[in-house]
């Protein structure tokens, strides 16, 4: 969907699309969204719900984590893929981002700290 800045789209401006492609350019060096992000962002930021069903490599989790991080509120991203959560939250937290994760493979010591460090 090519639109212009500050064309309404559903009531909002493209202003927000434009935060997103800053974001997503600063933090992950992508300069265009692939196939369906766009409209799966239009409508996370739209505060609909979103049932998102990709191939792997599709894109998927850019899709959650620059609406975790853009939002105002915590995100909680459930995944069954231990070894992929790790990876993905090592990464972020190499570009210093407020990430954490709680998996079967913490102890429950390291499960319980993660949790509180999150309460807080």
């Amino acid at each position: 969907m090519e639109t212009k800045p500050g064309k309404a789209i559903d009531g909002k401006t493209v202003n927000q699309m434009e935060r997103v492609l800053r974001f997503m350019k600063k933090v992950f060096g992508f300069s265009n969204f692939r196939q369906g992000q766009e409209d799966i962002l239009r409508s996370v930021f739209d505060r609909m719900d979103t049932l998102v069903i990709m191939p792997t490599g599709g894109g998927k989790s850019l899709c959650y984590q620059i609406p975790a991080f853009l939002l105002p509120n915590i995100s909680i991203v459930i995944s069954p893929l231990i070894a992929l959560m790790k990876d993905q939250v090592d990464t972020l937290k190499s570009l210093d981002l407020p990430v954490a994760a709680v998996h079967s493979l913490m102890s429950l010591k390291e499960q319980e700290s993660t949790l509180e460090a999150i309460a807080r």
